[in-house]
């Protein structure tokens, strides 16, 4: 038996560099590029310290999801989190984005086609939104290995729209699986 589908909680875009993205109903996905409309959006990395490192290297975070079950947990430990103030543009419930492998592939709604390509590596910013956040989106492993829960970043293989309520259905890459590494 098949999995149960995951379902997209919400979605969300800006046009400009700013922390928090704002919920919409609905994004268009465009293939190799990422979110329409989004300053994320691009062949090649559009995050301000990477373009400072090297501008022409290749974008690997052209969309940034969430699973909404982490904002539960924050609004548990008190913190205030609506979906996109992260600056995901999506947010999933039902799957645990965290524990997929590098290269797993996501049918999101209809027609768009995401492939995983790694952690999101909070950064200091998350304390200017809310005092306190940075920690709590990071946790150790029985390690003592850094666990960075702020979500999961993919790029686009096949384009469409997404919107809120969309089913979300996982495929894993050929075995042997690789853990997702921060990118």
């Amino acid at each position: 038996m098949a999995p149960s589908p995951g379902q997209v909680q919400s979605v969300s875009f800006s046009n400009q560099h700013t922390f928090s993205k704002t919920a919409v109903p609905e994004i268009t996905l465009l293939a190799g590029l990422g979110v329409a409309g989004d300053a994320h959006m691009g062949i090649t990395v559009k995050h301000r310290s990477r373009v400072a490192r090297d501008p022409a290297q290749p974008n690997l975070r052209q969309v940034h999801l969430i699973h909404a079950e982490l904002l539960d947990e924050l609004r548990q430990k008190g913190f205030a989190v609506r979906p996109g103030e992260l600056g995901e543009n999506v947010t999933v419930r039902g799957i645990d984005l965290l524990g997929l492998p590098t290269g797993a592939v996501l049918n999101v709604g209809a027609e768009a086609v995401i492939q995983i390509t790694g952690l999101r590596n909070p950064c200091a910013q998350i304390n200017a939104f809310q005092a306190g956040l940075l920690n709590a989106v990071l946790d150790r492993d029985q390690q003592s290995q850094v666990v960075r829960k702020a979500g999961v970043m993919a790029i686009v293989l096949t384009g469409g729209l997404v919107s809120v309520g969309d089913p979300v259905h996982v495929t894993l890459p050929p075995e042997p699986h690789r853990p997702l590494e921060p990118v």
